[in-house]
């Protein structure tokens, strides 16, 4: 997986004959290495763009402000409601206008850190970057991007088509960037000026490094070194904002995502709709079914029992009338019934050497639970009452230590 980290000139160094603006580019590993690097339009960097895990938009120091701000004791969802209203006297312009990151706070102060950004600029950076087919685009300040050692300065000079970019950082999350002439020694001078009083570490281009180390000589406290790649991703992982987030779902791989993912999600719900309509039509079938079967019954039954009413099942209800006529006429019901198995169990029972064994019966849903008072019978008594219930087509099995269920009809 990689991350192409891009660099995007000062709009101030945006031509305005048409020609798009160079950008430095590179890609990166998962472990920090540098895979690819090299110079070219936003346009132009589709293949990368897309091969890429995540692009990261290092925006130009003059193109972002960093304000500190006094915050109120607000909860996340109320400050962020809030925050246009707190930067509304530090920004030129209508904050709705702007697209606003607040950095974390940082020990009791009650000051934070925002990055303000032209909202419908960095609108067309991101979708340039989305239409190119960036999986996530974040977008961060390119002076956050400065290694900074404590009470220290860091800044970097580049040069673009409008004339040197200046980018300096001061602190953590304080940073600024200015546009100047081409011109060594006036803009180390520069420098000097805005750090103040501590040390400057001063980041060009290897290719400049002996012109500005030549004009350092006479400007102190100014140490030059080479810009390069590492140093800026490795201060850039720590950046504890990101203001492509403010932008909402253009920012990268939601929009794509959903619409990589929009079709299979509509087939799988018209799937989903199919299948619970085939379902619910089968039990809307079986229902119509059930019902003229129960209405069928009904209609034997009251033809049979004319004077009788409908309780229940009919089925069952015609079942236990028959059985009572049967009783009636002395046939003694069925040989389900629990008269004619107590009589038959008792009969088999008679093998055994041990009159007293049963401890209970229980008779349910025609069938009867026989419970021994323990170790009473074995599987040899068992087999011996088996073959005598067989004889009265009856059958026995051993649900439990000492526990039988006799039924009627055998085995």
């Amino acid at each position: 997986m990689t991350t192409l980290y891009i660099r995007y000139p000062a709009r101030a160094a945006a031509a305005d004959n048409g020609v798009p603006a160079s950008c430095q580019f590179a890609l990166v590993g998962d472990g920090g290495n540098v895979m690819q690097q090299g110079a070219g339009a936003l346009g132009n960097l589709g293949e990368l763009v897309s091969s890429a895990r995540r692009v990261v938009l290092l925006l130009a120091a003059a193109d972002v402000s960093l304000l500190k701000v006094k915050m109120p004791p607000l909860s996340g969802a109320r400050l962020k409601a809030a925050l246009p209203n707190l930067v509304e006297e530090q920004v030129l312009g209508d904050p709705a206008d702007c697209v606003l990151a607040l950095a974390p706070a940082s020990g009791d102060s009650d000051e934070r850190v925002v990055a303000v950004a032209n909202r419908a600029w960095l609108e067309v950076l991101v979708k340039a970057l989305v239409a190119q087919g960036a999986h996530g685009v974040s977008a961060l300040p390119v002076q956050l991007s400065l290694p900074l050692a404590p009470g220290s300065v860091s800044a970097a000079l580049g040069v673009d088509d409008a004339g040197l970019e200046l980018t300096l950082r001061s602190a953590p999350n304080e940073g600024l960037g200015l546009t100047l002439p081409n011109a060594a020694e006036p803009a180390l001078h520069t420098v000097r000026a805005l750090a103040g009083e501590a040390p400057v570490t001063l980041y060009v281009a290897p290719a400049q490094r002996a012109e500005y180390a030549a004009a350092a000589a006479n400007v102190p406290g100014i140490t030059i070194e080479e810009d390069n790649w590492v140093h800026r991703i490795a201060a850039a992982k720590a950046v504890p904002f990101d203001l492509a987030a403010g932008l909402g779902a253009v920012s990268g791989a939601t929009a794509r995502a959903w619409a990589r993912w929009k079709w299979p999600y509509r087939i799988a719900i018209a799937a989903v709709l199919v299948n619970i309509v085939g379902m619910n039509w089968e039990w809307l079938r079986l229902r119509a079914e059930a019902k003229a079967l129960t209405q069928n019954m009904t209609q034997v039954f009251r033809a049979a029992y004319p004077n009788q009413p409908v309780s229940g099942d009919p089925a069952d209800q015609m079942r236990k009338n028959i059985a009572r006529a049967r009783a009636a006429a002395g046939g003694g019901g069925g040989p389900d019934e629990f008269t004619n198995m107590s009589a038959a169990l008792g009969e088999a029972l008679a093998v055994l050497p041990n009159r007293e064994a049963v401890a209970g019966i229980e008779y349910k849903e025609r069938s009867m639970t026989v419970k021994f008072k323990p170790n009473s019978v074995d599987a040899n008594a068992l087999a011996q009452v088996q073959a005598a219930l067989a004889q009265r087509k009856m059958s026995a099995t051993e649900t439990g230590p000492g526990v039988w269920q006799v039924k009627a009809g055998g085995k």
